[in-house]
C-alpha cells in the first residue's frame, strides 16, 4: 500500500504496485465532483427560479434529481466493491471514508434545492398576489452564500485545498447568522401585517433549507481536512 507525502496544505499519493487502483481512486474523486456538480445546477436553478418566477424551470428540477440518486447508489456500490478487493489502509482508506460521506451531503443538498424549488411553485402557482421583494431579501443573501460555499468547497475537494477547506468552515457563521437575522425580520413583518403571515412561512421553509446546504458544505470542508489530514475535526468549535 501506499503512504502519502504532505507538502504546505495538499497531499499526494505516491502511485500503487497494481495502477488500476490509482485509477479507481481517480475516478471516486471525480465522482464527487460530478455529483458536485449536478447539486450545485440544482441549488443555482432552484435559486433563479424562485427569484424570477420561472415555474418552468423549477419544475423540471425534482425529475432530474433521480439522475443524482442514480450516481449516489453507483458511488456507494463502487466503494463497497473497492474495500472488498484493495482493503485501503492510511491516506487511501480516509479518501474512501471521505467520498462517501461526501456523496451522502451533496446528494441532500440536491433535495434541500427541490425543496425550495417545490416552495416557489406553491407561492407563484397559486395564483395569490407574489411577496414583497424585502420578504425576499433574506432568501437572495443566504442563496449567494450558500452557491458560494459549495463552489468553494468542490474546489477545496477537488485541489485538497486545507486553507480554504478551514476558510468555508468559519465562513459557516456568517450563514448562520444570516438567518437568525431573517427569521426576526420575518416575524417583524408578520408583525406588521398578519396577511404576510403565509408568505413568511414559506420564506423561513426556504432560509432554513439554505441553512442547511451551509452546514453540508461545512461538512464537505471538514472531511477534506479529514482526508489531508487525517484529523476529525467534527463537532469542534473555533476558540
Amino acid at each position: 500500500m501506499s503512504e502519502t507525502q504532505k507538502s504546505g496544505s495538499s497531499v499526494k499519493a505516491e502511485g500503487h504496485t497494481v495502477k488500476r487502483f490509482d485509477g479507481e481512486l481517480s475516478r471516486l474523486q471525480l465522482r464527487v465532483l460530478e455529483i458536485g456538480g449536478l447539486a450545485l445546477s440544482q441549488l443555482k436553478d432552484a435559486l433563479h427560479a424562485l427569484k424570477h418566477k420561472d415555474l418552468v424551470l423549477a419544475r423540471k428540477i425534482a425529475p432530474r434529481e433521480n439522475e443524482l440518486d442514480l450516481l449516489e447508489v453507483e458511488t456507494d456500490a463502487d466503494i463497497v466493491s473497492l474495500i472488498a478487493r484493495r482493503c485501503p489502509v492510511g491516506g487511501d482508506l480516509r479518501l474512501v471514508m471521505s467520498v462517501s460521506k461526501s456523496v451522502t451531503d451533496l446528494e441532500r443538498i440536491g433535495d434541500e434545492a427541490i425543496r425550495i424549488a417545490n416552495i416557489a411553485l406553491q407561492i407563484y402557482g397559486s395564483g395569490s398576489i407574489d411577496p414583497s421583494d424585502h420578504m425576499l431579501r433574506d432568501v437572495n443573501v443566504m442563496g449567494s452564500l450558500a452557491v458560494d460555499a459549495l463552489e468553494k468547497v468542490l474546489h477545496a475537494f477537488d485541489k485538497l485545498d486545507e486553507a480554504s477547506a478551514l476558510e468555508i468552515i468559519e465562513a459557516h457563521r456568517q450563514l448562520e447568522e444570516e438567518f437568525e437575522a431573517g427569521l426576526r425580520r420575518l416575524l417583524t413583518y408578520v408583525m406588521e401585517d398578519a396577511r404576510n403571515i403565509g408568505f413568511a412561512v414559506s420564506m423561513v421553509l426556504i432560509i432554513k433549507a439554505l441553512e442547511r446546504i451551509g452546514a453540508h458544505a461545512q461538512n464537505l470542508a471538514e472531511y477534506v481536512i479529514y482526508q489531508v489530514e487525517g484529523k476529525d475535526v467534527r463537532h469542534q468549535t473555533s476558540s
